[in-house]
Formats: C-alpha cells, structure tokens, sequence
C-alpha cells in the first residue's frame, strides 16, 4: 500500500495537532486541511506539536538574520530585525502573556484581582519593566551569539525547550480561570505531556552549550515559574504559559551565550 492509498484516519489525528498547535501559537499564513469534522479531537491533545511550532518561529528570526547582515548590518541591527520577524510570526502572543503577568501577579493583592488585572488589555508598569527587560536580554544575546557560526542552533534549541515547558505547566498546574484560552483547551493527556519533553530534550542536544546545564536551568525556571503562578493565582492561564515561555527562551539564550564566552 502507497503513502496516497493510504486511509485520511490513519494521519489526520497528527495532522490536525500540527495545525492547531501552528493555528494557536502562530500568525503564520499556512493552509488548514479540511479534517472530518465528525472526529472531533480534543484540543489539548495539539499540546505535543507546540514545540514544533519554535522551529518555525526560529526560522523566521535566522532567514530575517541572515538577510539583514548579508545586506552588511551589524549584528545588534540584524538581531533586532530577527526578533521583530519572530514577533510578528506569534503576534506577540508570548510577549503579552509575560506583560500580563508581571501586571497582574504584583499588580494585585487578591487572587481575583490579580486574575481580573490580568485580563485587561491595558499594560502597567510591571509589564511595560518585564517586556523590556526580556526583550532587552534577548536581543543582546542574541547580537553577540550572531558573531558565532552556531547562533542559529542556540535560537533554534531555545525556542523548541521554552514551548515544551509550557506543556508541561499546563499539565502540572490546575487551570485558574476556566474562561481562559488554557481553560478551554484543556489538560494535555500525559502523552502528549511526555512527547513535548522528550522533542524539547532532544532539542537541546543542538545547542551550543552543556546537555547538564541546559536541561537543569531549564526544570529551574519552569518550577519557579509554576510555583510564582501556583502562590500567585492557584494555577496556571495563557498569560503563565506565554510567561513561561518568555522566561525559558530568554534563560536559555543566556546559557547558550555564556557557554560561547
């Protein structure tokens, strides 16, 4: 039996976790296939493709790269560049999370107001000090990683890890608000869960710095992460996981360029 002859159910369940993980964590202009909507599959089963959905991310960022320094700009021009392409492929999706956050979790002294604060679409002050910062350390790492040849698997590992561990938070964590996108996606099934970690680990093995290092910096930040949302909230939301993955990105990217000193 061809791959043609092949019947639609025996890939579509993998196909459709592909897209709605790339249709939910991208802005990405990609065609959707047209599934059975009579085999409706549950959202949070998509949890182990949002790794994959970094190396698309990353790719925008090293082709935006590598066209702004080969039209001569220096490093820190063309890294900005890079993560201005990264940025719009996402929507800023992970960077609003982290604003978010920072706003609501030192914002409020009371779990529903922090939760209320949260999903307003204003930003404070502790928002407007967290993109800054983030930004600001990536942007920096990544100016100087750009003077090394291996630049691109550094951004590649990291944005591939910093997606895993937001599975794994939505797995570890209850959801805190049950209106939220998190609350209506769901729990990933341990599956999904142990696939995510295992394609972030692999992931690591690309990068320019120690296995140990990377793998024991990146349960770090995502235990702290969770135990701040845990204290703060009594769970996890969007707005966590787009934390998490700013923080895992930016820790990583820091890693990557002290290992390259």
């Amino acid at each position: 039996m061809t791959g043609n002859d092949m019947p639609p159910r025996a890939f579509r369940p993998e196909l459709r976790d592909i897209w709605t993980a790339f249709g939910l964590l991208t802005r990405l202009p990609l065609p959707y296939p047209a599934f059975d909507a009579q085999d409706p599959r549950p959202a949070a089963h998509a949890a182990w493709a949002y790794p994959l959905t970094g190396v698309a991310v990353a790719g925008v960022i090293i082709i935006a790269g590598y066209l702004a320094l080969a039209l001569g700009l220096p490093p820190s021009a063309a890294a900005f560049i890079g993560f201005l392409g990264g940025i719009l492929s996402t929507g800023a999706l992970h960077e609003d999370g982290l604003a978010d956050c920072a706003d609501g979790f030192w914002g409020g002294w009371t779990r529903e107001r922090r939760l209320e604060i949260m999903k307003d679409s204003q930003i404070g002050t502790y928002g407007v000090i967290a993109l800054i910062v983030s930004l600001g350390l990536r942007w920096a790492a990544l100016a100087t990683l750009m003077l090394s040849p291996s630049w691109p698997y550094a951004l590649i590992g990291a944005a591939i890890v910093s997606r895993a561990g937001m599975v794994w938070v939505m797995y570890a964590l209850p959801v805190a608000r049950a209106s939220g996108l998190s609350g209506r996606t769901g729990r990933p099934p341990i599956g999904a869960t142990l696939t995510a970690l295992a394609i972030g680990t692999v992931a690591l093995l690309i990068t320019p710095a120690p296995l140990t290092g990377l793998l024991a910096l990146s349960l770090i930040v995502t235990f702290i992460v969770g135990r701040i949302a845990k204290a703060k909230i009594g769970g996890q939301t969007g707005d966590v996981l787009g934390a998490t993955q700013q923080m895992l990105e930016t820790a990583l990217l820091l890693a990557c360029l002290s290992a390259s000193i």
